[in-house]
């Protein structure tokens, strides 16, 4: 008989957070008695916890919240060193875990499977998880993104399988590895490789060695489906512990018509709703992994026609006759290539204006910038947003648009530092048959993507 996993009384130090307020969600649903603090708590972390009972009475640290018939303390992304609850916990030798931690306890006797890489990892995770909800398949999961068909981004339940999105970001503010480092999967994806997170990663080589750590970290006997055209991965790959199952995958047969992708299954064009090389890729990422969990083609073909992406990735807001709007959560220079050549590949015929906002830390360094070389070529027109403010909060020095445009190597390259400067360019550019794509993981200090509806509407 397989011995489940018991914890029943867990605490959620820093329960606000975007993922850490879902799985309390998720253990609250499982029956789990679940009790949480933080010192402050926004939308929608707050409606959702309040609905379920779980909002905490006050905001601030209690250390007498913390006592000893606790099963678990979960630790948030700002649960610092000197946070009085967790310092209580220690005290009393309670098992304490960052979230990586936890799902990895949660899952110790299920098949795990974890998709990594710089880049994919969240549409790769959607795929697999629309598939096998469609074959009536029983998963647990833990993804970055909000989906159809899902009410929560973490489910934990009694299933014998969960999907987890591994993220290379630290655990938690006192546990400096990454999160897939801690998750030993069965079956793993990486997608591939891409400097990022600079300043928790200050080289290459540093970032690249989390990829092999987490190579090695896959449960002996594994399997590890890759991106073969990346050649870090084919170097890293090398290297895999004796065992390990490789799985290379490749950019499949297809063909665009009429504004739709079709991919080669035997002897089938299998029409898609989403589109572009890199979602091509995702998806023979995602048919290897499902192909392991017993799918069959047969059935994977006929439910990734229905799959529509997820939340901010190449996500269709507007479309006319002549005129459409994407948003997508690319920042990192790979996935703005990726989004770009996208849309130029699909829509051969209507002019792409680009826009990037420049948000994250490493974005927003100038040492950085020469990493978005030519990244934005393939638009008509390109745009970098970027304001002073983002730049204070995370305490970088000033940039030019001078600056940026050396980074990128396009002379023609236009800045812009306000949502009303933004604006006023698109409404030069967007005109006539175009597509209009913003690229940020954050909002363009808050302009209304209904006004650029508008705009491209009267176009």
């Amino acid at each position: 008989m397989i011995q489940r996993f018991t914890m029943k009384k867990v605490h959620f130090i820093a329960i606000g957070g975007s993922v850490m307020h879902q799985l309390a969600l998720s253990l609250h649903q499982k029956g789990y008695q679940v009790s949480g603090s933080d010192d402050e708590i926004f939308e929608p972390a707050r409606s959702n916890l309040a609905a379920a009972g779980l909002l905490p009475a006050s905001l601030g640290w209690e250390p007498a919240r913390i006592t000893p018939d606790l099963d678990a303390v979960i630790l948030g992304m700002h649960a610092r060193e000197d946070n009085p609850e967790l310092i209580r916990a220690r005290q009393l030798e309670l098992p304490i875990y960052s979230f990586p931690e936890y799902i990895y306890q949660e899952s110790l006797h299920k098949t795990r499977v974890v998709i990594g890489g710089s880049h994919g990892k969240t549409t790769i995770t959607a795929m697999i998880m629309h598939v096998l909800q469609h074959a009536g398949m029983d998963f647990d999961y833990l993804v970055g993104a909000r989906l159809e068909g899902f009410d929560l981004s973490v489910r934990i339940s009694n299933a014998p399988l969960i999907i987890c999105e591994g993220d290379e970001y630290p655990a938690s503010a006192i546990q400096k590895q990454p999160k897939f480092h801690f998750l030993h999967p069965h079956i793993a994806v990486l997608s591939g490789i891409a400097w990022d997170h600079i300043n928790i990663f200050p080289t290459f080589e540093n970032y690249t060695e989390q990829f092999d750590i987490f190579i090695k970290s896959i449960e002996p006997g594994g399997h590890l489906i890759y991106n073969v055209t990346d050649p870090v991965l084919r170097h890293l790959t090398a290297g895999a512990p004796a065992g390990l199952h490789l799985h290379p995958y490749d950019l499949p047969p297809h063909s665009i018509r009429k504004g739709i992708t079709f991919v080669r299954s035997g002897e089938t064009d299998i029409p898609l709703q989403v589109f572009g090389e890199h979602n091509l890729m995702n998806l023979c990422a995602a048919k290897l992994v499902c192909q392991q969990l017993g799918i069959t083609e047969k059935l994977f073909s006929e439910a990734i026609q229905s799959f529509k992406g997820a939340a901010r990735r190449l996500e269709l807001v507007y479309r006319s006759d002549h005129a459409a709007l994407y948003r997508d959560f690319a920042h990192a220079p790979s996935k703005v290539k990726a989004s770009i050549k996208a849309l130029k590949d699909q829509f051969l015929d209507r002019r792409l204006v680009a826009v990037l906002e420049l948000h994250t830390y490493s974005s927003l360094n100038a040492a950085f910038l020469k990493e978005y070389q030519h990244a934005m070529d393939m638009a008509d027109n390109a745009v970098v947003y970027y304001s002073h403010h983002a730049l204070m909060l995370k305490k970088l020095p000033d940039i030019s648009p001078d600056d940026i445009r050396r980074g990128f190597d396009r002379e023609d390259l236009e800045t812009s530092q306000s949502p009303e400067e933004l604006l006023a360019q698109l409404q030069e550019k967007a005109h006539g048959s175009v597509n209009l794509l913003m690229m940020s993981s954050g909002n363009f200090d808050g302009l209304d993507l209904a006004t650029l509806e508008k705009l491209l509407a009267h176009a």
